[in-house]
């Protein structure tokens, strides 16, 4: 039998290690049928095309810096070439400085910012829109997102960049709504990957997760963010954008706890 996205090909990005929840949603893909491509770039490359080999088949990796409009355009070029059309593109980028991080939230300066957000945020509507030709009908744009409701320990600006996705998301399903393509968030749960390890205090992110969650939460497991992320790109979400699904263990819908 065929898996949800048989026949479809999708571009997921973001995939460094085993422990990346793009590397999830990769692997859970091809296992649904799908074609992929990956894509990387500078250091993070090696590492990458590493990951990508464990994947059966292997995907190609494709050069791309997401702040950098001609790398855009090539991938845009290269897909084009290779199948013709887009059917899925997962949005798995976020970046931000070390003085934008750990508690700097009042003494970091704009240029910090300014790549925490054209990194994180702005960067899904380059990539949507740098795609959206090769994309048709029942397309679909899925990215990762962590809760922008409320302050976190540490997260600073990267948690301004995070409620900057949310609405970019939002912008991006009225604008490309038109042309039957999706645009939706996941908001994920705490999960070790080596972007969560270079956050000062993410220990205590994590630990109040653990304690909160009535489901329950494993930050070493991003199977169940990687599950939502495929379904979301298969056809069985075909009048749902602009959406955040909350893969959390459901604890964002818990009151503050009683200390």
């Amino acid at each position: 039998m065929g898996g949800i996205l048989e026949g479809k090909k999708v571009l997921v990005t973001g995939v460094l290690d085993r422990r990346s929840i793009a590397y999830s949603v990769a692997r859970l893909a091809q296992e649904q049928g799908a074609e992929l491509a990956l894509s990387s770039f500078g250091k993070a490359m090696n590492l990458t095309r590493r990951t990508a080999k464990r994947l059966d088949p292997e995907p190609p990796v494709l050069e791309l810096d997401a702040n950098r409009p001609e790398d855009i355009e090539a991938v845009a070029g290269e897909l084009g070439e290779r199948w013709g059309s887009l059917d899925g593109l997962v949005h798995a980028i976020a970046f931000a400085p070390e003085d934008a991080l750990g508690g700097n939230f009042l003494k970091t300066q704009w240029p910090s910012v300014a790549t925490a957000l054209q990194t994180s945020a702005y960067s899904l509507k380059a990539l949507a829109a740098g795609l959206k030709d090769l994309m048709g009908p029942g397309s679909s744009v899925v990215g990762l997102d962590f809760d922008a409701r409320v302050a976190w320990p540490s997260y600073d600006w990267m948690g301004v960049a995070k409620a900057a996705l949310e609405s970019t998301a939002r912008y991006l399903a009225r604008d490309l709504g038109g042309r039957g393509i999706r645009v939706n968030l996941v908001s994920a749960g705490p999960i070790r990957t080596l972007a969560a390890k270079g956050i000062s205090g993410f220990e205590r992110i994590e630990g109040e997760w653990e304690r909160q969650s009535p489901l329950g939460w494993s930050t070493t497991d991003p199977e169940p963010v990687g599950r939502a992320v495929v379904s979301l790109l298969s056809d069985w979400w075909p009048a749902t954008t602009g959406e955040i699904v909350h893969v959390d263990g459901g604890y964002h819908a818990m009151g503050a706890p009683i200390r």
